[in-house]
């Protein structure tokens, strides 16, 4: 079988993220066989990747290569992604600073109306058949 241990050796897969998966399943009182779900994410698809899960995490929730993404918080994200991009920004402090400040700024009606803009969401996705939406 190959291990976590394996594939840290060969340097696959860094320690620190298996402890932390497993770290982090435990305080969630996760107990082993737990589902786990990912999205798919070109790094979440590598071949050593689906190795490693199939092998210490078998349990898995699978989803399509092109599933609408129906997470609000993805499109949160997606919000402060495009206003961050507005500034000019030329070090990692203004990074941080401009991140900081533009997530304060979201205001409580812009994240509702992510919210609320979910049933129309899904009745795309029903109406696509499961293709991509625009949102």
């Amino acid at each position: 079988m190959f291990t976590v241990a394996m594939a840290i050796r060969l340097g696959l897969i860094h320690s620190v993220s298996v402890k932390v998966f497993f770290e982090t399943a435990t305080k969630l009182g996760l107990e082993s066989p737990f589902r786990f779900q990912h999205d798919n994410d070109p790094k979440h698809t590598a071949k050593i990747v689906k190795l490693w899960l199939l092998c210490n995490v078998p349990n898995q929730l699978h989803k399509p290569p092109q599933s609408p993404d129906l997470n609000s918080t993805e499109h949160l994200w997606g919000l402060l992604e495009r206003k961050i991009r507005q500034h000019n920004i030329s070090s990692k402090d203004m990074l941080n600073s401009v991140l900081n400040d533009e997530w304060e700024k979201i205001r409580a009606e812009e994240v509702t109306k992510l919210v609320n803009s979910m049933p129309k969401r899904l009745q795309e996705v029903l109406e696509r058949r499961g293709y991509p939406t625009y949102y």
